[in-house]
């Protein structure tokens, strides 16, 4: 019996000290991991529930906030502008996470990245939080807003000398505020229901998504000549209303409403001939017209301040060793080209200042809870595109695309606009409607570029002149202060 006791008295020690060491291990070894795994649902809440600064429009308007209230997470995140905003501040959610700025610059707005803490700032336990202030502006995003109405499409504006994105608007929109709240059913409502619009309203369509640039991409092409073969600049290209195609039996590449055009290569640009372009494609060559739209940014993607930025895609030189029609089609920016519409304004922007594409960005400085400021954006360039005398001669085409082109109604008034528009088909049947520009031309302050999409029909009612240019011009007149 007294043996049985001892055996029974050793298996519990062991048993104690296995115990004994397990917790430990748990309590020392494990803490940390165990602690930051993201199942942890007291962690997931104190995380939530911790201080986040602000972020604000460049004119001072809120745009995200956190407001104390009194629930187990203790402060709930706020956007007062509610759709205007949401697809470049994002959201901040309990269940679905962040996207946009709040994604970006999550450390620095809870101030695990603001800087050094002060010694009463730890001994008080007290959080510095970083408050963001962006490039864009309330005015000009809401201009955007209301130009473009309730048609599908995108706005982009920026300044080609520094690169600050002044709005970036895609319609349809959504409201964070949904997706912030602390009712978790609701805000999985919200999330299903946005979902499942097949209008896409969480798609920031400016910056994601890809689209036929059409005639807007003729400004590449164009700037292919200057750059590649500055021969054919005076070449004199014949008045046709279509083009046979190489390689193909009777295939023929027509004008837009079967119009007659030709001339030399501001002639062409003035009007937008795609017979002119076409055949100027094929004499400049698959690597010339290749080589061109990747030193403006094609085929890379943009290192905008913003999750999940699209590239955009201009087809490798080898793709048309056997394919000159869809040479062709690519230098009037059809057959698989593809651009964003931040890509199609920084394709402006580039010819604006010199030739230079700047990194587009849209934070502008970072403020710590005392209002010092820690950070600031610097201008800095991305790449070259063309050299600065063949800017300006482009610039001196693109401006007669306004003066006595199809970009008559991008003018503004007292100011000088270079513009070029774009009607790209989309084989549906449906076209979009594109405009770039900038302005003033001599003195450049902003560079647009508007996409409509899918309009009705084939005829003057859906170009990007009548249909995008005025948009553009609203948007432009707005970040100049132009009445």
């Amino acid at each position: 019996m007294d043996r049985q006791i001892r055996h029974l008295g050793l298996v519990l020690m062991v048993l104690f000290a296995a115990l004994f060491l397990q917790l430990n291990y748990v309590q020392v070894v494990e803490a940390h991991k165990l602690a930051n795994d993201p199942r942890n649902g007291r962690i997931a809440t104190r995380d939530f529930s911790r201080d986040r600064g602000s972020i604000q429009a460049a004119d001072g308007a809120v745009l995200a906030t956190s407001v104390p209230v009194d629930d187990a997470f203790k402060r709930l995140r706020q956007y007062p502008e509610h759709d205007l905003f949401a697809q470049v501040a994002g959201y901040f959610s309990f269940t679905y996470g962040t996207d946009g700025v709040e994604r970006v610059y999550n450390d620095e707005l809870t101030g695990r990245s603001v800087g050094i803490r002060k010694l009463q700032d730890v001994l008080a336990e007290r959080v510095r939080t970083g408050n963001l202030t962006l490039t864009l502006t309330k005015s000009v995003q809401s201009v955007a807003k209301r130009a473009l109405g309730n048609r599908k499409g995108a706005v982009v504006a920026l300044n080609p000398l520094d690169g600050s994105v002044l709005a970036l608007w895609s319609w349809p929109s959504f409201d964070p505020n949904g997706f912030a709240a602390h009712d978790q059913n609701a805000v999985r409502q919200a999330w299903t229901a946005a979902n499942a619009d097949a209008a896409k309203p969480l798609l920031p369509r400016a910056y994601r998504e890809r689209y036929f640039p059409g005639s807007t991409f003729k400004v590449v092409t164009a700037s292919a000549v200057l750059e590649k073969a500055p021969d054919l600049l005076t070449k004199t290209y014949p008045t046709l209303s279509t083009l046979p195609l190489p390689q193909t039996a009777g295939q023929k590449l027509s004008n837009f409403g079967g119009e007659r055009c030709g001339g030399q290569l501001p002639d062409l640009l003035r009007v937008s001939c795609n017979t002119g372009f076409a055949q100027v494609g094929l004499d400049l060559g698959a690597t010339n017209l290749a080589q061109e739209a990747t030193s403006f940014g094609f085929d890379a993607r943009p290192p905008l301040d913003l999750p999940s930025v699209a590239g955009s895609v201009f087809p490798p030189a080898s793709s048309f060793a056997h394919d000159q029609p869809g040479l062709a089609k690519s230098a009037i920016g059809q057959q698989d080209v593809s651009a964003t519409p931040l890509q199609m304004a920084l394709v402006a922007a580039a010819v604006a200042d010199g030739g230079v594409v700047m990194t587009p960005h849209v934070l502008q400085s970072i403020r710590d809870s005392e209002g010092t400021v820690v950070k600031e954006a610097r201008p800095q360039p991305w790449t070259r595109a063309l050299s600065p005398d063949n800017a300006a001669a482009l610039r001196d085409m693109m401006i007669a695309v306004v003066q006595r082109g199809t970009a008559t109604r991008a003018a503004i008034p007292g100011v000088q606009v270079a513009a070029k528009t774009g009607t790209a088909q989309t084989g549906t049947g449906l076209s979009h409607a594109w405009l770039v520009a900038f302005a003033p031309a001599a003195a450049p302050k902003v560079a647009v570029a508007v996409i409509v999409e899918s309009q009705p029909g084939g005829d003057d009612n859906a170009t990007g002149g009548r249909v995008a240019a005025p948009i553009a011009q609203a948007v432009m007149k707005a970040a100049l202060g132009t009445p």
